[in-house]
């Protein structure tokens, strides 16, 4: 396995060493976490995939980092930094290229995805630069409105897919941001899967083990059997 040079500290788990084919997840954490936080979760994934678990770039305490700042004003709004969010996707864009490159990897090959704010830019990833991938994993996230002017024509996303999924009760991110994305996305020519799960802002066993069947799917050859969920 080659050595990976990228621009982002991060964990990975190959492959199993028998795949020939091997896809590659990239997972992106939510803020106030690290790259340890979603790792956790890569003993769990379909054998074929090729994991990458990345630390966001901006340090706001020891451990703590985020692809992006943001206030949350009076009113319930978010104000986030535009300049860091556009920086973080644009290394993350360039970050998927190289590890796509080193590995062997092609794009159509490739699935981005996240928690929150790791999803915020899984999502924007794909909209934005969906040449570089083919779907995205998008747990109790949102759309951003600053990303919707630079989504790419409707053609690129023939043959992408998107699984968005998020919880009933979240009240970090309301259910109704996860509605806004499906909303979008289904004036889209892409696949679109995912649901609102009974919890709050975490990932329960449920929506956890329909996330890996959607993997699984997504990943598997044509003509192979698909494992049931």
């Amino acid at each position: 396995m080659p050595q990976l040079h990228l621009p982002f500290k991060f964990l990975e788990q190959p492959s199993n060493a028998g795949v020939r084919e091997p896809w590659l997840l990239v997972l992106m954490h939510g803020v106030g976490s690290n790259e340890q936080d979603l790792f956790g979760l890569a003993r769990l994934m379909p054998p074929q995939f090729h994991v990458l678990s990345l630390r966001a770039p901006y340090v706001l305490s020891p451990d703590a980092y985020a692809w992006f700042e943001f206030q949350v004003l009076p009113g319930g709004e978010r104000h986030i930094n535009e300049e860091q969010e556009r920086e973080s996707r644009f290394l993350v864009g360039e970050m998927i290229a190289s590890a796509s490159q080193q590995l062997g990897v092609p794009p159509e090959r490739v699935v981005v995805g996240g928690f929150s704010q790791g999803g915020i830019m899984a999502l924007s990833l794909l909209l934005t630069q969906p040449a570089k991938v083919r779907a995205a994993m998008v747990w109790h996230s949102r759309l951003l409105p600053q990303v919707v002017p630079h989504i790419a024509p409707p053609e690129a996303f023939e043959g992408k897919a998107l699984w968005v999924s998020h919880g009933s009760a979240d009240n970090v991110i309301a259910p109704g941001a996860a509605q806004a994305t499906r909303e979008l996305a289904r004036g889209l020519p892409l696949a679109l899967s995912g649901a609102d799960f009974p919890g709050g802002h975490e990932i329960r066993p449920a929506e956890l083990q329909g996330t890996l069947a959607w993997l699984q799917a997504l990943s598997a050859a044509p003509g192979t059997p698909q494992q049931q969920p």
